[in-house]
Parts: structure tokens; C-alpha cells; sequence
């Protein structure tokens, strides 16, 4: 007598189907992705902070030429150069006469050291030597020209 016919409730002849290494090609799929993932964040996070340290090594080295450029006009009495380096802030509460007007009543400056450029704060202390012997430390701030992203000298206290 044969079997019975095929059809529903027939038990399969096998009690699961065969995985043939189903575990091991998961896990080495989610390695990879898990790989990959990683390189990928790990690639954006590595380009993020590469540009936070050049940006920042921009604005110090901007920051002290800036910086050095207009006490260097300072010291040559060519207050118009001087005032070229000013921000757009600055040159609206004081014209170029009268910025030049007042620098050259000041005590004139000898000599000058620029320090180390402040990234937070946007501020640059530069020790002054005066012609009448006097030394002072001198407080620069920055900003960033608007059409350039260059920086100015803002303000010195």
C-alpha cells in the first residue's frame, strides 16, 4: 500500500530547514556594516576637528599679522594704513581725520611685541613701548571682515 497522498498536514521529511551556516553569515554581515559604519563616522569625525584646528590656526595667524600690520603703521606715523585695518564698526564711530587726528596726539609708538592670539575671545595683548620711554600692555580685539572673513582690528583698550 502506498503512502498517503501529498498535501496539507504532510510532515516534511526533515524536522527544520537546513541553516548551512546561516549564524556565520550574519554575524560577518554585521561586522562589515558595523566596519563600515565606523570608517564612515570615524572619516567625519576625523575632517570635523581637521577643520576646527585649521580654522582656528587661520584666525591666529590672521589675528597676529593683522595686528602687527597696524602697529607697525603705528610706529611709521602712516595712520591711514593704520585706519585701513581697522573693522567697518570702527571706522563708522571715528572718521579717518579724526582717527588720525588723535593717534598723532597720543604718545607716538616706538616699539611693540604682539602676543599670542586669543581664538575664543578674538583678542590679542601686544606689549607697547612708547617714545617717552613708558611700557604698557595693550588689549587688541578682532573681528572678521564680513566681505572677506579676514580679520580687523576692532578695538584696543
Amino acid at each position: 500500500m502506498p503512502g498517503p497522498p501529498p498535501g496539507p498536514g504532510v510532515v516534511p521529511p526533515f524536522a527544520a530547514p537546513p541553516t548551512e551556516g546561516g549564524r556565520v553569515r550574519l554575524w560577518l554581515g554585521l561586522g562589515v556594516g558595523a566596519l563600515a559604519l565606523l570608517i564612515c563616522c570615524g572619516g567625519g569625525g576625523a575632517a570635523a576637528i581637521g577643520l576646527v584646528v585649521s580654522n582656528v590656526q587661520a584666525v591666529e595667524e590672521q589675528g597676529k599679522s593683522v595686528t602687527d600690520s597696524y602697529y607697525r603703521a603705528l610706529v611709521e606715523r602712516e595712520f591711514g594704513k593704520a585706519y585701513d585695518k581697522l573693522c567697518d564698526d570702527a571706522q563708522r564711530r571715528e572718521s579717518r581725520a579724526d582717527f588720525a587726528q588723535r593717534v598723532a596726539d597720543e604718545p607716538a609708538v616706538a616699539a611693540y611685541r604682539v602676543g599670542e592670539v586669543d581664538p575664543t575671545a578674538l583678542t590679542v595683548p601686544v606689549d607697547v613701548t612708547l617714545s617717552g620711554g613708558g611700557r604698557e600692555t595693550q588689549q587688541v580685539t578682532l573681528a572678521a571682515d564680513q566681505q572677506t572673513g579676514g580679520m580687523e582690528v576692532c578695538g584696543v583698550s
